[in-house]
């Protein structure tokens, strides 16, 4: 269990003073150890009724663990220390496992990252929304069965009674963060936790769980907001506090962290942000990639392309035995060197269009070319000696990893399944030019950080020496330096070999970045195509507007501007 120490001396016990106009939340002097490693060292920050405090800071640097002290969260082995650590005027070191309990829920809300996996899949939505208030005894089932309905009506979820009686599967990824922020303020909490309430979200998606989050600090909810995401920051936050590992380096109101950054650190996480800088422009300070040498690449006839989607439809015969669009006479061509993105919101059609590409489903019809030859069409059998040419990138490098296999192995596997053998010095080439160290081929992926895990990734694609890389949603769960780094990468990569890219992103700042031409699907359906340049810069259609303009941040874009610029 987690272990709470409070540093006070001295006077009549906290939890004995009346409320008054205090801070909802007050922190001084925080540190959170486990065994002998401090993750968090004496942090202090208070939050005012009605405001928004953003912590901000890479993977490590502590700050969900400081979140988590205000639910008592920490763990089996947390010892936590503060001199100060109230909620309301109560003194959270004192409570025990009863008293933590209402607490959770009742006075303080908790909205996770990942909506899929905070909810029960096996329980109904309603059910779900329903814990909080059935935990804590309030009213009859009836009574909470319209409590439900009327929270998810709340928090916009259209049809709630429907809703309420689906699966989190059955739902959009929009409405399963929506249903997870129903649950989190069902018993009206005073503070609201939100730790990357919006990764991996749409970004229309994402302005409007962000108005949904703004409107109940209008409302007088004191709200926490974790993230790496400073546009979002900019957009929700009054104040920002940065943290380093487990330090705070630099806090204020947002305008000024924002606008005006002191600290070394704050400025390297804006100057990552790949919108803030010239197309293709390095976005971190790490070196060029040393790539080792690879066979002579396939020559393709000049002028044609590496991979061409010519008029693909894919459609689906559901449960209901109703046949659906999800892919609507798409094309599109791809070259040796070029990088083309595709964005759109969840259910455009994305990942179904690169699945296509891949080979790993067949059109209902139209057809892929790859190198000039039929790709789409094909059994299985034919298509296997070219398929270490085409190479993929997940957003989830972990789930597709071998979990008993080690860095080495997994590289392994991947030159033989390809080429057949391990010429010496091969695997320890490809991770060194990815980025990686000796000492990371012997580890597991699961002992590896994101940025780390994605790398293994690359070298494991790498290893077929590939003409086509896909990569979907591939740099959207990292944090803004990592994903600086990894693009940078990406960059060298295509410099060397003349790979030719296609990558899916719901992030419109990382496609303008790396695509040379962008492609914009909804409802399945290209609705806009045309140079990076073009379609950011004159959008012809309004559906293109509309995600250009849900984009959060114009703060950040000048202050990084104004950082570069020095």
């Amino acid at each position: 269990m987690t272990t709470f120490t409070s540093l006070t001396s001295g006077g009549a016990p906290v939890a004995d003073r009346p409320v008054t106009s205090d801070p909802l939340v007050a922190v001084s002097g925080l540190s959170v150890a486990f065994g002998e490693r401090t993750v968090v060292r004496d942090v202090s920050f208070a939050l005012d009724r009605g405001r928004s405090l953003a912590l901000v800071g890479e993977s490590g640097s502590g700050k969900s663990v400081t979140a988590r002290s205000l639910l008592g969260l920490n763990g089996t082995g947390a010892r936590v220390r503060a001199t100060t650590l109230e909620l309301a005027g109560r003194d959270l070191t004192t409570l025990d496992d009863r008293s933590w309990r209402r607490v959770r829920g009742g006075e303080v809300g908790y909205v996770l990252q990942d909506a899929l996996v905070s909810l029960d899949p096996l329980r109904r939505v309603g059910a779900s929304v329903a814990d909080a208030l059935r935990e804590h005894g309030v009213g009859p089932r009836a009574a909470r069965e319209q409590r439900v309905l009327d929270l998810l009506r709340r928090v916009g979820v259209p049809e709630p009674a429907l809703r309420a009686r689906q699966l989190p599967s059955e739902l959009s990824g929009g409405l399963r963060q929506r249903a997870l922020i129903a649950a989190a303020i069902a018993l009206e909490p005073a503070l609201l936790i939100a730790d990357e309430p919006t990764t991996a979200l749409d970004t229309t998606v994402q302005a409007q769980i962000l108005h949904l989050l703004d409107e109940l600090r209008s409302g007088g909810t004191g709200l926490l907001v974790i993230s790496h995401d400073l546009g979002i920051v900019e957009q929700l936050a009054d104040d920002v506090l940065v943290m380093q590992h487990g330090v705070v380096v630099e806090q204020g109101p947002t305008e000024q962290v924002l606008g005006d950054p002191q600290h070394p650190y704050t400025k390297r996480l804006l100057a990552a942000i790949p919108s803030l800088h010239a197309p293709g422009a390095r976005l971190s300070d790490a070196p060029p990639a040393v790539l080792a040498p690879r066979a002579d690449r396939t020559m393709v006839p000049a002028g044609t392309p590496v991979l061409a989607v010519e008029q693909v439809t894919k459609t689906y015969r559901g449960p209901d035995q109703v046949t659906r669009t999800v892919v609507d006479d798409v094309s599109f061509e791809l070259h040796a060197g070029e990088t083309l993105g595709i964005v759109g919101e969840s259910g455009s059609g994305k990942s179904t269009t690169a699945a296509i590409a891949l080979a790993l489903t067949e059109p209902t019809s139209g057809r892929v070319l790859f190198e000039g030859r039929p790709w789409s069409g094909l059994s299985e059998r034919e298509r296997r000696p070219h398929r270490p040419k085409i190479a993929t990138v997940s957003q989830d490098p972990l789930g597709s990893f071998d979990p008993r296999k080690s860095v080495r192995q997994l590289v392994e596997s991947a030159l033989r399944a390809s080429t057949g053998t391990v010429a010496p010095g091969r695997v320890d080439a490809l991770l060194t030019g990815v980025g990686l160290e000796a000492s990371h081929a012997v580890r597991h992926p699961r002992t590896l950080s994101g940025g780390q895990r994605q790398r293994v990734s690359i070298a494991r694609a790498l290893a077929s020496e590939p003409d086509v890389l896909v990569l979907d949603e591939a740099v959207s769960a990292l944090d803004v330096s990592v994903q600086a780094q990894v693009l940078d990468l990406l960059a060298d990569i295509q410099e060397a070999y003349g790979v030719a890219i296609l990558f899916i992103s719901h992030d419109l700042g990382v496609i303008h970045h790396v695509s040379d031409r962008v492609l914009v699907l909804r409802h399945g359906r290209v609705v806009e195509t045309g140079t990076a340049e073009q379609v950011f810069r004159a959008p012809q259609d309004a559906y293109t507007q509309g995600l250009l303009d849900a984009v959060p941040g114009a703060r950040v874009h000048r202050a990084a501007a104004t950082t570069e610029e020095r």
